[in-house]
């Protein structure tokens, strides 16, 4: 068993007036040739969003880029007609494919929005663009691995183009959750806020971990915990 833990406070920072940015991966203009994704996972990015401010239009292609939105809400619109804001609880996913063009900005004229921008690698070049969204009880979260995004529409998730599975959680303290991986894959776990225990590594707010050569992962919650599980071919 592998397990490299990536600290917040390694992470490559970026801050651009009404953007403040982590990086989990080389982004941008920080780069990093030892942290340059982890199989198809490419991109976690932490960012806040100053109030009525944000990302205006810009083109993506080839990318499946996922939102998940921590505090406040994030207005989206693209080229595929998607219009809308997305908050605690949602999860967005659009496949760019053989091209968008898109903006976020926060929905909030008071308050910072916080959120996690994901990227994967799809599984070939050339894909019809699309978007989804979707709205996730937090019961279906607690104290449960509750699937999010994956490679098929299953138990109420959203589809993205590559052999990957991302699923939620908000753990209380002292509870347990498992999670088994097929042989040949791995997982990179993203804490989100709180602390817990992976297979005996301790992992913090803004921690990442690489895991490999693992047949079980038994994650347990120090305090409560919001994280992020990533399940890749």
């Amino acid at each position: 068993m592998t397990i490299q833990v990536r600290p917040s406070e390694a992470r490559g920072h970026a801050r651009h007036g009404w953007l403040d940015s982590h990086h989990s991966f080389s982004f941008g203009h920080y780069y990093d040739e030892a942290h340059m994704g982890f199989r198809s996972l490419r991109v976690i990015n932490e960012d806040r969003i100053d109030p009525a401010s944000g990302f205006p239009t810009h083109p993506h292609r080839d990318m499946e880029i996922i939102s998940y939105v921590v505090e406040g809400a994030l207005a989206h619109r693209d080229t595929t007609g998607a219009d809308g804001v997305i908050r605690p609880g949602d999860i967005q996913a659009m496949s760019a494919g053989t091209g968008v063009r898109h903006s976020e900005f926060n929905d909030l004229i008071d308050a910072k929005t916080r959120f996690l921008q994901i990227w994967i690698i799809p599984n070939k070049a050339g894909h019809q663009p699309r978007y989804g969204q979707i709205a996730i009880p937090d019961a279906d979260k607690k104290n449960a691995l509750r699937l999010l995004v994956g490679p098929e529409d299953r138990e109420g998730s959203l589809r993205i183009n590559q052999d990957a599975l991302i699923y939620g959680s908000l753990l209380d303290a002292g509870k347990t959750v498992t999670h088994e991986l097929a042989s040949g894959r791995g997982a990179w776990v993203q804490v989100v806020d709180g602390e817990i225990d992976v297979n005996g590594t301790v992992l913090k707010s803004g921690d990442g971990a690489q895991i490999e050569d693992v047949a079980k992962l038994t994650v347990t919650a120090k305090q409560d915990t919001e994280f992020l599980l990533f399940d890749l071919a």
